[in-house]
């Protein structure tokens, strides 16, 4: 029996990969009755490989629940930059809830607040007394990583994935987890619409954390900075304090997710009968091998 070891899934950043991974040319697959599959697919070849790369005994995944969340309260043009959801995508936001619920996967979300902070929050709870794989492509999720708790970017291309813990993240960023908040307070995130501290670049905003360690220490220290960058950071002070607080994952979200739930013991008759539904047939073999292997 291998070592239990849970895989938190952000299910809409595999969604929209394979969405855009299988839109070629204009090209949307779709079942004989029309109903368009090609996120779905994406997101089904996605997750099998991230399984038989890392091999979890649990899995769960996240979702967004709608636009309005707490952050959204406080700062009204959060993540409003967003585009509407192509038209033929937007179908099959359920039937991939339906696909995870099929593969023997708990679908998990909270209306009010994001995925993100579902799995920081059960990242968190299961990190206590088992290992934990966080698969996302949202560098955001960096801040979660610590001794138990790896965060997986999926990067292009088939099994390629960039993965994350403390000494990782130490050398490639010269970062620890909390100062990534900062950083992203800092600098702000154009692909959520919050703005930082403007004109303070990646570059700088690093440099001021590796010197003075925080936010708070930074503001400390204001007397010792440059007077182009202090002048930077005085006038955007309280969107800095604002930018912080928008980055930071909200680590005690009401979720609740047992080790039981999530413990993965997929049906292979099931499954099969699923995809062939969903005309998937090049996947039925990928995945019962893959049953045979955790069965």
């Amino acid at each position: 029996m291998s070592e239990p070891k849970v895989m938190l899934v952000d299910g809409m950043a595999l969604l929209f990969r394979g969405y855009y991974a299988n839109a070629y040319g204009g090209y949307i697959r779709k079942t004989k009755a029309g109903l368009p599959t090609n996120a779905v697919f994406g997101f089904v070849r996605y997750l099998l490989d991230a399984c038989r790369t890392f091999g979890p005994t649990h899995i769960i995944c996240c979702w967004d629940m709608g636009s309005k969340t707490f952050r959204t309260e406080k700062f009204d043009a959060y993540k409003g930059n967003r585009p509407e959801a192509p038209a033929d995508l937007i179908p099959q936001f359920d039937l991939v809830k339906k696909v995870a619920s099929g593969l023997g996967i708990p679908n998990v979300g909270i209306v009010g607040y994001e995925a993100d902070d579902c799995i920081g929050t059960l990242s968190k709870q299961f990190g206590q007394h088992m290992d934990v794989y966080v698969l996302t492509g949202d560098h955001d999720m960096l801040q979660l990583v610590d001794e138990r708790v790896k965060v997986v970017i999926m990067k292009k291309g088939p099994s390629n994935y960039a993965v994350y813990d403390p000494g990782m993240l130490l050398e490639e960023k010269q970062l620890t987890p909390k100062q990534f908040i900062d950083l992203k307070g800092l600098i702000g995130d154009t692909s959520d619409n919050y703005p930082g501290v403007k004109g303070i670049g990646e570059k700088t905003a690093t440099k001021l954390l590796i010197e003075y360690g925080s936010i708070d220490g930074i503001l400390e220290n204001l007397h010792m900075l440059p007077k182009g960058v202090k002048a930077k950071i005085e006038a955007d002070v309280e969107m800095l304090h604002l930018c912080r607080e928008l980055a930071t994952i909200h680590c005690e979200a009401p979720v609740i997710c047992t080790a039981e739930e999530c413990y993965w013991q997929p049906n292979q008759a099931q499954i099969a009968s699923l995809f062939e539904e969903l005309e998937f047939n090049s996947l039925v073999k990928d995945v019962s091998k893959l049953v045979l292997s955790v069965s």
